[in-house]
């Protein structure tokens, strides 16, 4: 018997059991997006908006407003802030099916119309499994390091029915990360026409949200903006892989959404 057979063997099942309960995220410790207390806001206070590198923070009058969906997570807003408006937070469940439930706005506002169509679009083609076609638009590499981590024994998405798939005319869903740089546009295009009806697009990380910290620059948009109608939104740079299943299930009516216009539900 080869050695590491041997070996494999001993050290037994490594896939975890999450999401079951109880099982573990692998993601103990692991900083997430920043948390507001926008309550806690001194009047005309802009410092948290001075030092964030991609403009997710605005100064209003009598408070701020965050938009999730351009958070790189750096934590400068945190280390600024005079109040403790803004904390670390270990929350990383940022996948949502309308892009506005990204937005922290001061009276929540919420319209299922969308989300309920595709759900129920969802529930009618697929069932309990799914087929990925990834393109990388201009990635750092960052997200692709966290997809790989999908298919190793701990993760182990096979488990959970989801697959990736070289062609897109077998794929479902067409997962994009990067900010679409003009060079990449035309085959991500293309890769969308060749899949087949009924089809989803998920916008994978911050710069495939709305840019990230290459937002309008010298070769690209605002990630896939006016690209792609986009069906699910998972913002983070990059993404943990924990954060990247529970997106996919959130996709299957398998996870429950955890943000609502701005605001993370335990």
């Amino acid at each position: 018997m080869p050695l590491w057979t041997l070996f494999g063997l001993k050290q037994g099942k490594a896939s975890t059991a999450w999401p079951a309960e109880g099982g573990d995220d692998g993601q103990a410790g692991v900083l997430g997006m920043p948390r507001l207390h926008a309550e806690r806001c001194p009047p005309e206070c802009s410092d948290c908006a001075a030092v964030c590198p991609t403009r997710a923070i605005e100064a209003l009058d009598q408070c701020i407003a965050l938009d999730y969906g351009r958070c790189i997570h750096c934590q400068l807003c945190v280390e600024a802030c005079p109040a403790g408006a803004l904390e670390s937070s270990g929350d990383w469940a940022y996948a949502v099916t309308k892009r506005d439930d990204l937005k922290y706005a001061p009276a929540p506002a919420v319209d299922e119309t969308q989300a309920q169509a595709v759900r129920s679009g969802i529930r009618r083609v697929f069932g309990r499994s799914l087929h990925i076609r990834h393109v990388d638009a201009g990635s750092c590499n960052g997200c692709e390091s966290e997809l790989q981590a999908l298919n190793n024994p701990f993760y182990n998405l096979h488990r959970l029915g989801i697959f990736f798939t070289p062609s897109p005319r077998f794929a479902d869903l067409l997962l994009v990360t990067g900010p679409v740089t003009h060079a990449m546009k035309a085959p991500l295009l293309a890769t969308y026409e060749q899949m087949p009806q009924p089809r989803w697009v998920m916008a994978a990380g911050t710069c495939a949200v709305s840019g990230g910290v290459a937002e309008d620059g010298y070769a690209c948009g605002r990630g896939l903006e006016g690209v792609l109608p986009v069906d699910l939104w998972l913002p983070g740079c990059p993404p943990n892989p924990a954060a990247f299943i529970h997106a996919l299930l959130v996709l299957l009516e398998r996870q429950p959404q955890r943000v609502r216009e701005g605001r993370y539900e335990r």
